[in-house]
């Protein structure tokens, strides 16, 4: 077997067992990954790469909105609007190849994607 196929079946196996919280931090490692891999792009000049990984971060963005359940909590309706914006930001970055959108989009999703790691490990933490 290739390592590429090896790789994409640890994946697939890797997806396929997570928790819920798991899954939530994969996605915002992806997420954060994207919007890195789009700074460097930019940065490079390299405006049609970048715009895919623009593209691909706007698609995770799209699905955590539409799995967000806002009446969970009371922080649910201020993440929801978030997500809009960090979409709206991004669509802009991409038409415009805008460094600072993606900087900007960087500098909300990290400490995001941080604050899901801890609590995902909280959670992880606790008895069963």
């Amino acid at each position: 077997m290739s390592t590429a196929a090896l790789r994409a079946r640890y994946l697939n196996d890797r997806v396929a067992t997570a928790s819920p919280q798991q899954l939530l931090v994969m996605l915002y490692d992806r997420l954060a990954l994207d919007l890195e891999r789009a700074e460097d792009l930019l940065v490079r000049s390299d405006r049609d790469a970048a715009r895919e990984q623009i593209q691909h971060a706007q698609d995770i963005i799209v699905e955590l909105h539409a799995t967000l359940n806002v009446d969970v909590w009371e922080g649910g309706p201020r993440l929801a609007a978030l997500y809009v914006w960090l979409i709206q930001e991004l669509i802009q970055a991409g038409i415009k190849g805008d460094l600072r959108r993606v900087r900007d989009c960087r500098k909300v999703v990290e400490p995001l994607r941080d604050a899901w790691r801890e609590a995902a490990a909280s959670l992880a933490a606790l008895p069963a």
